[in-house]
């Protein structure tokens, strides 16, 4: 396979890796044209794939994925998922209707993918933690897929948004304590400013005018302007917020807090907590270890993954309660809804 170059086409990578695994224990699910809403979830101690009909809160497919997969993103048109193998160096590329893996696209030694962006150009965007980059697959599904590799320059570029126009990335960079703005058109030397102690959830606002960022270690939330990248926000939160998710009508912004397993409620308005809302109880909170959350399409639902109890809360946002907690693969983290 060619070797990639930083900034250069690593070359055509269109190995079909077809996978012959069965379901773990699930019959796989029906064939008809329209899909129900289904929820997506990879489980990095299971290393599988999960699929969860959110009409009857089944899980009705498990197939394995990928060593310690993390983020999911799914394709434009619904009909394929793809998966950063945090514990190697591949994105992988499955059916959501019967979660057979198509391909399997390798970003290099050391690569460690991690935060994904199914674009609705149809590219590809991801992390490489362990090159301190970011690529661009273009023709994800093709036999001409390309590879373009953007350096951040930063330790731990975990996690990343990406602007709707395509010129623009933004990474949070857990061990340089950084948030970095990748220029993917000029290719000007990116540019990072310290945000809190482990900045790791980021989120770009439905209006692309603010970019929001959850720092872990310091119990805080920040508003950026992601042209500038000057910070005009600063917000308590609850403790250790992993992930912050904006609520697609753009009037909230909510952080996932592992350590008093709760949502902080920011509104986007006038940047302060307004709600707590309790997923589980401080108590249970170690054993539950809730990380990445998920708006519903329509806003009226959160998901927080619970990677300690292998199960997914659904949260009505509207009353703040759990209505059901849906059970998955080992370790479930990332998640994805379709349609």
């Amino acid at each position: 396979m060619p070797t990639v170059g930083r900034g250069r086409i690593a070359g055509l990578l269109g190995t079909l890796a077809l996978a012959a695994c069965a379901p773990v224990g699930l019959p796989e699910s029906g064939s008809g044209a329209a899909m129900p809403p289904m929820l997506f979830v990879a489980a990095k101690r299971g290393n599988t794939l999960s699929k969860v009909d959110l009409a009857t809160g089944k899980e009705v497919l498990r197939m394995p994925s990928c060593t310690n997969p993390h983020e999911l993103a799914t394709s434009p048109d619904g009909r394929h998922v793809a998966l950063a193998c945090y514990g190697g160096t591949s994105v992988d590329i499955f059916r959501t209707e019967s979660l057979e893996r198509v391909k399997s696209i390798d970003l290099g030694a050391n690569a460690r993918p991690h935060g994904i962006v199914w674009h609705e150009s149809g590219n590809i965007y991801a992390t490489a933690e362990g090159r301190r980059s970011i690529f661009r697959i273009v023709g994800p599904l093709t036999s001409a897929t390309a590879l373009f590799e953007f350096a951040t320059g930063k330790e731990g570029s975990h996690m990343l948004a990406v602007s709707p126009d395509e010129r623009t990335a933004w990474t949070t960079d857990l061990g340089s304590r950084t948030v970095t703005r990748v220029d993917m058109r000029t290719r000007r030397a990116p540019l990072s400013v310290a945000v809190g102690e482990e900045p790791e959830g980021i989120a770009l606002s439905p209006d692309g005018a603010t970019l929001w960022v959850s720092a872990r270690g310091s119990n805080q939330a920040f508003a950026l302007d992601p042209a500038i990248m000057q910070v005009s926000q600063t917000i308590a939160t609850g403790r250790f917020p992993l992930r912050i998710a904006v609520r697609p009508q753009g009037d909230v912004a909510v952080t996932s807090d592992l350590q008093d397993g709760s949502l902080s409620v920011i509104d986007t308005g006038i940047g302060k907590v307004v709600r707590t809302i309790a997923v589980s109880s401080p108590a249970e909170a170690a054993s539950r270890q809730q990380v990445t959350i998920l708006w519903s399409k329509d806003g009226s639902r959160i998901y927080a993954a619970e990677t300690g109890t292998d199960t997914v809360a659904e949260v009505d946002y509207a009353s703040g309660t759990v209505t059901r907690r849906l059970k998955a693969g080992e370790g479930g983290d990332g998640m994805a809804i379709l349609p």
